[in-house]
């Protein structure tokens, strides 16, 4: 399989790989590095999201395979489809695929393809790979790009991935999503805060309620669920709103923003 070649790089973060470092560096926050079932970490633009990213990784530890679950923002590939071998690289690094657990969870959920076209221009997966590695770089990678809105086969994922963390202990499944889109700042805040009680409930089926009902356009929501039904399943007991914030916090343009969280489930 070739590698797969950055596809954002001097766009969402920066193509120089000394200046990649840099800026990664800045936004990594460490903390208590817990060890997680699952975290929820935003991929915008460094700029606007990198703080909250930085939280979300400097929180737990970050082991030897990740599985790093992205929305479909192309249209392009198939409903639900992995990245099926080689690297995915990174100006400067390159994050392997762990061929062995990509093929384990392919088995697990007939749904999911081993297909590339979904994955060429996804941004979702690329944005953290990043800080991914610079908490560990020995780490590998399964890479998922979901294009459904069903809830059921949102379970069926989140069933084979906690399948696949039994296999795997210490696996960590990361959701990748930023929170509302393109609203003005207090009506993405409000609109955020119900999501958010959902998702630190680990109330899986309630966050997929909420975003439709109330139309937050969660971009990672099927990520989400299928992250708090593996968690839950093996066992985590808590989530927990490591930071939250819009991008008005850091252009200061309020009229029409998008909100960033970085949540873990422990």
């Amino acid at each position: 399989m070739p590698d797969r070649p950055p596809a954002v790089a001097g766009l969402f973060y920066p193509k120089d790989p000394a200046a990649l470092r840099r800026e990664v560096d800045r936004c990594l926050k460490p903390g208590r590095e817990a060890r997680a079932f699952g975290l929820v970490a935003p991929h915008a633009g460094y700029a606007y999201s990198g703080a909250t990213a930085g939280i979300a990784f400097g929180a737990v530890k970050v082991p030897e395979l990740v599985v790093v679950m992205s929305p479909n923002h192309t249209g392009l590939g198939p409903p639900l489809s992995v990245y099926p071998g080689g690297e995915w690289r990174l100006p400067g690094a390159a994050m392997p695929i762990d061929a062995d657990a990509t093929g384990r969870l392919l088995d697990l959920d007939p749904d999911l393809e081993a297909e590339p076209l979904a994955h060429r221009d996804e941004h979702g997966v690329e944005v953290e790979l990043p800080f991914i590695l610079r908490c560990n770089p020995a780490a590998k990678l399964v890479a998922v790009v979901l294009g459904t809105q069903d809830f059921g086969r949102m379970q069926k994922l989140g069933a084979a991935l906690a399948a696949l963390v039994a296999a795997r202990p210490g696996t960590l499944l990361v959701a990748s999503s930023d929170m509302n889109h393109f609203e003005d700042d207090a009506t993405t805040r409000a609109k955020d805060r119900r999501a958010l009680d959902r998702l630190v409930a680990m109330d899986e089926r309630g966050l997929d309620e909420v975003c439709l009902r109330d139309r937050i356009t969660m971009c990672g929501r099927a990520p989400a669920v299928a992250m708090l039904v593996a968690a839950r399943k093996l066992g985590a007991k808590s989530a927990k709103l490591l930071d939250y914030r819009t991008s008005a916090d850091a252009t200061g343009e309020t009229d029409r923003c998008v909100g960033y969280a970085a949540v873990s489930v422990e």
